[in-house]
């Protein structure tokens, strides 16, 4: 997206997508009724609504089931703290008013929770694509600059439409007057 003739600015979308919401409630909802059927074979009371464990033995298959219920809950409570920091968003900013380009990424908690990039544009060679099909596809664009590592622009995760992807690596490539590598 160009805000005007002079800056480029791409949001990138993290961990608050509509799969991660449907994975932590999803996983939230079996990790509960795993332990509530583990606790109830132990206290021999009904604690669900749909079915009646009461009727199990608690070792093994209540010990299981409740094993299962904690491991659901510690595993629903990963997924929705990624949600809560939305771990992965940021932005990439081509600035030519000021020469330089930022990526700026959130993380974990912690002392690098923020992870932001500068770099002069003078520097970039040039805007690559990569793309893999297959088992595990993979579509990303990477700023290939000197002295540097590519540096990744996309978001992790589910793989954009190629055709997304090459409208994006035109784009910026024409933004950065560069060549676009790959496609």
């Amino acid at each position: 997206m160009i805000d005007n003739s002079n800056v480029f600015r791409q949001n990138i979308l993290g961990s608050r997508r509509f799969s991660n919401f449907f994975w932590a409630v999803a996983v939230s909802v079996g990790g509960t009724g795993f332990l509530l059927a583990g606790l109830s074979s132990y206290l021999k009371t009904n604690l669900l609504i749909v079915s009646d464990p009461t009727g199990l033995q608690f070792i093994p298959q209540g010990i299981a089931l409740s094993f299962y219920g904690v491991v659901g809950l510690l595993l629903a409570i990963y997924l929705w703290l990624l949600v809560v920091w939305n771990v992965g968003s940021g932005y990439n900013e081509f600035n030519k008013k000021t020469g330089k380009i930022k990526i700026f990424r959130r993380g974990f908690p912690g002392k690098n929770r923020e992870v932001e990039i500068e770099i002069p544009i003078e520097e970039v060679q040039s805007v690559k694509a990569e793309i893999r099909e297959g088992l595990n596809p993979k579509r990303s664009l990477y700023l290939k600059a000197k002295k540097r590592r590519d540096i990744p622009l996309t978001r992790v995760g589910e793989p954009i439409a190629l055709s997304k992807l090459e409208n994006q690596g035109a784009e910026l490539a024409k933004f950065l007057e560069v060549p676009l590598e790959g496609l």
